[in-house]
């Protein structure tokens, strides 16, 4: 009778060039969001086998010269999607074309069908290229000033107006009126971001590339992050 047993994420090869970020930073908090069921598809996305922030070893570098310059305030980064597989993608496209109502949650304004159109979801994702990071600030003693009532809950971070995956045009990153904390915490970010190599997608303040990123026109779709063997 075999026996089953995961070895941890860490025993896994990565394609050259790739890290995992808590080899790289592990003071960098890490709340993956597509890993579990507490995001827009309200389950885990095609690819995420483990809670798992991966990047190219650059972006991760870079992303822990920025976490090392907000310490220093008593501030930390939390990452909610790093490396994305590009089953992913296409998982997420799928389940646009299902199509229904809006989420009052993630989408309020806008109908499923519409979220490629409309921007919030891509049909062809930077994440893939391995230099993507969807980011946020926290407090390093854990104290929430959050309290959006649009996008992910319990993410624990400073106020930004809205939180992270809102997909709602409040969400982009110069968005007007703001209450001054959330317009302030947002340009916190995007100074800290841009001074680490990092370029922003206006449409979503949590969303930054890495300006000179190793692989601009690649798209990956490595496996699993943990491996289950059996053993006889």
């Amino acid at each position: 009778m075999p026996f089953v047993f995961a070895l941890p994420a860490s025993a896994d090869p990565l394609p050259a060039g790739f890290v995992r970020l808590a080899d790289v930073d592990s003071t960098i908090r890490q709340d993956i969001r597509y890993a579990g069921l507490e995001n827009f598809l309200h389950r885990k996305a095609d690819g995420y086998d483990a809670p798992v922030c991966i990047l190219t070893r650059q972006a991760a570098q870079a992303l822990s010269g920025v976490q090392k310059a907000l310490a220093t305030d008593g501030l930390t980064l939390v990452v909610f999607d790093c490396y994305r597989p590009a089953r992913a993608v296409v998982d997420m496209g799928e389940w646009t074309r299902e199509g229904g109502p809006s989420d009052p949650q993630w989408y309020p304004k806008v109908k499923r069908g519409d979220l490629i159109a409309k921007g919030y979801i891509g049909g062809l994702s930077t994440h893939s290229r391995g230099s993507t990071v969807d980011v946020a600030i926290a407090r390093s003693d854990g104290k929430s000033t959050s309290s959006a009532a649009c996008g992910a809950t319990g993410a624990g971070t400073l106020d930004f107006g809205t939180s992270f995956d809102c997909f709602d045009p409040a969400s982009e990153t110069a968005h007007r009126p703001l209450a001054a904390d959330a317009a302030a915490n947002r340009k916190k970010l995007l100074d800290a971001m841009r001074a680490g190599g990092f370029k922003n997608y206006t449409r979503e303040w949590w969303h930054y590339t890495l300006a000179n990123e190793p692989f601009p026109k690649q798209r990956f779709d490595f496996g699993s992050v943990l491996r289950v063997l059996q053993i006889r």
